[in-house]
């Protein structure tokens, strides 16, 4: 069974940082490329930040670029997205995504609010 599992969110204050954490199973993590996506209310889901399967090339959106920085451990089979500087256009619910096409898994989201 596919799982993905998202923590880290929360409150936090113009300037301030989180880490957001997803916990995988039930397939080959490593050859998986990993995405976090975020969606605020009223707007379309967007990638915010994308690394390919092996640990490969990152790329970002250019709003959080030099912000925000994705990682990933294989044999945790964990993706991390650490965020600085974090503004209240960052409000948004954040999803862990894992694709290798054709097999495209969602976690849940976590909640990112930023706001004084």
């Amino acid at each position: 069974q596919v799982q993905l599992v998202e923590s880290g969110g929360g409150l936090v204050q113009p300037g301030g940082s989180l880490r957001l954490s997803c916990v995988a199973s039930g397939f080959a993590f490593s050859t998986y490329a990993m995405n976090w996506y975020r969606q605020a209310p009223g707007k379309e889901r967007e990638l915010v930040a994308g690394m390919r399967g092996f640990g490969g090339s990152t790329n970002y959106a250019d709003s959080v670029k030099g912000r925000f920085t994705i990682s990933r451990d294989n044999a945790k089979k964990t993706t991390y997205l650490q965020m600085n500087r974090l503004l209240p256009d960052d409000t948004a619910v954040y999803y862990c995504n894992a694709r290798l096409l054709p097999f495209d898994y969602w976690g849940q989201g976590t909640q990112v609010t930023v706001s004084s």
